[in-house]
């Protein structure tokens, strides 16, 4: 047995019964459940399509994310979640990159090594490299000038925690960020690089070893281990190429808003709801989010 979710930007509710209900009965359902009033929906079915594909794709055209999988055990018990574009709406190296003068360079660097297209530990060592002696104190600045939280986040941590889970932010971003980042959202724990300083100044460089992509996948494994879990009991959540390793490996990986390269890798889109499609594809009802 699968279960499809239909679901849309929560800003701009406009899913239609209509749709759901033309699915639905193409693909031999259930009765529809509704998940969040003209937001989200879903319904139970016995077998694959062979249409799921086309389906996605002009269900896309609509602006509306349709997500496919087993019905067995998807109320996951640990969140696993990138932060730069995931959690948050910036990347944080390049607000501090805008600060220092080399927003552009490090802008176009940032977006092809989230494509896949270079290596991510020497691109993150080259950015760096660039703001080498940006005073320490821009960082506090561009946290509170800067960043803002992705919408569903809270909601999604919150609810996830509220229902036994354990929620980890991984980034290959700074501690500096992840720290505030974690505690305004509830977090458990928190890993990321973090920026050498030296009299107040940045060095231009990261202390060793670089947390990448192989990195998120150690965090994976060791923090499940120490909680007794599987990675089948993870949902992880990116949109970065260095994400695809956790996405792969967890039970329920999600490429949220991702770079085309990496969301063509992931059977799990979400490229117009925000983050509480995460508790939508879990069953999750509105009713039931935790109160934020």
């Amino acid at each position: 047995m699968y279960v499809a979710t239909l679901l849309t930007n929560p800003n701009t509710p406009k899913l239609e019964e209509a749709l759901v209900e033309t699915l639905c009965n193409a693909w031999g359902g259930s009765e529809p459940i509704w998940l969040g009033e003209n937001e989200a929906a879903e319904f139970r079915f016995p077998a694959l399509s062979d249409n799921q594909e086309a389906v996605w794709a002009e269900l896309q055209l609509l602006e509306v994310d349709l997500i496919v999988q087993p019905l067995g055990k998807r109320r996951k018990l640990m969140l696993l979640a990138d932060m730069d574009s995931t959690m948050i709406q910036q990347e944080c190296i390049d607000e501090l990159a805008d600060e220092a003068g080399v927003g552009d360079r490090v802008k176009e660097i940032t977006a092809r090594a989230m494509n896949g297209e270079l290596d991510f530990d020497g691109a993150l060592i080259e950015r760096v490299g660039l703001m080498k002696g940006l005073d320490e104190a821009v960082i506090d600045k561009v946290l509170q000038e800067r960043i803002t939280l992705m919408p569903g986040g809270a909601e999604l941590v919150a609810t996830m925690r509220l229902n036994g889970g354990y929620a980890a932010l991984v980034s290959g971003g700074f501690t500096a960020f992840t720290a505030k980042v974690a505690e305004q959202l509830g977090f458990d724990e928190n890993r990321a690089n973090a920026l050498l300083v030296e009299n107040g100044k940045l060095t231009g460089d990261v202390q060793r070893p670089i947390l990448g992509k192989q990195a998120k996948v150690d965090a994976l494994e060791q923090i499940t281990k120490r909680l007794g879990l599987s990675a089948a009991d993870v949902l992880a959540v990116g949109d970065g190429a260095n994400d695809l390793g956790m996405l792969g490996k967890a039970g329920t990986g999600v490429a949220l808003h991702a770079k085309p390269s990496v969301a063509q890798q992931c059977d799990i889109r979400v490229n117009y709801g925000d983050l509480t499609a995460l508790l939508y594809l879990q069953g999750y009802s509105r009713a039931a989010f935790a109160d934020v």
